[in-house]
């Protein structure tokens, strides 16, 4: 089951991100975050920015969530958005990236969102390939912009148009 995250998910998005945090270069914080601080960046995408935060359940467990973001600050950005989606370690390589993104996609699309961003760190041959399944284009890399686990990384964009 997709739906939309509440205040009470996010211990356990916290819980998924946290290993990305402290095992991957696929987000560039380095401390762990607490779930008050989770639950206020929830609020800030679905109250203040009017954005989906989507989670995907299976038994009452949540498998990943996928939210959308502002893009950039100027008005003329107002039809972009950034994308981003996280599964929990053990439910990578199961099919459920593909269901979930695309509801996030369908959402933005009948909000009437033109572009959709996808940035990830690289290598990261997963999400590259759930963007392209998609129909994301690969837009641009930025050499060597994030430091991480004693070692410089690129960062790759990939458009979708809706």
């Amino acid at each position: 089951m997709i739906r939309h995250a509440t205040p009470k998910d996010a211990k356990a998005i916290v819980d998924i991100y946290n290993h990305y945090i402290l095992h991957s270069h696929s987000t560039f914080e380095i401390d762990p975050i607490k779930a008050d601080e989770m639950e206020q960046r929830i609020n800030r995408v679905q109250v203040e920015l009017n954005l989906p935060w989507l989670v995907m359940e299976e038994e009452k467990k949540i498998l990943g969530y996928a939210y959308a973001t502002q893009w950039k600050l100027r008005v003329a950005y107002a039809k972009t958005v950034e994308s981003s989606i996280y599964l929990h370690k053990d439910q990578g390589g199961k099919g459920y990236g593909l269901p979930l993104y695309s509801e996030l996609i369908d959402q933005l699309r009948t909000l009437g969102y033109h572009a959709i961003i996808g940035g990830m760190s690289l290598p990261n041959d997963a999400s590259r390939a759930l963007h392209e399944r998609l129909g994301f284009k690969k837009i641009g890399e930025f050499k060597e912009v994030g430091y991480k686990f004693d070692r410089w990384i690129d960062v790759g964009y990939w458009q979708l148009t809706l």
